[in-house]
């Protein structure tokens, strides 16, 4: 399984993904996790700015673009090559990687060691910390970025 927050990592993250997955000749599956925190602001602002879209329809809008942006990245990394799924989820992203990981079956998680942002990780505790701390399989962090 292959988390993926699109932030300057998430290229690495899905090469490093592909070669395994060639290499053990294994399916992957691309994980995104729209943040529940996101989601509660967007009501917030559709409550005092929106009378023509509903948040259910941003929401839909968003996990449309979402699946775009992950095949662009997956195009842009050799993966549409391999046997692979897409899962846009919502909630809590270290519980929904957690949930996804145990649902889909996999042998392992690959990951950043950071996201898309530090500032959430030294207020809250990083996603990566939590993955590390709960995730019922081994999980790959990988460091590095793609420049």
């Amino acid at each position: 399984m292959v988390a993926v927050d699109f932030s300057v990592y998430s290229v690495k993250i899905a090469k490093y993904a592909r070669g395994i997955a060639e290499d053990l000749k294994a399916k992957l599956v691309f994980v995104n996790v729209i943040n529940k925190r996101d989601i509660k602001a967007i009501k917030q602002a559709f409550v005092y700015h929106s009378e023509n879209l509903s948040v259910d329809d941003y929401l839909s809008k968003l996990k449309d673009e979402r699946a775009e942006k992950m095949q662009k990245l997956m195009a842009k990394t050799s993966c549409t090559n391999i046997t692979h799924r897409v899962v846009i989820r919502t909630g809590i992203p270290f519980i929904e990687l957690i949930t996804a990981a145990e649902e889909e079956q996999v042998d392992i998680v690959i990951m950043g060691a950071k996201g898309r942002s530090d500032l959430a990780g030294i207020l809250f505790g990083s996603t990566a910390e939590k993955m590390f701390r709960h995730c019922p399989v081994p999980l790959l962090s990988i460091r590095e970025r793609d420049d």
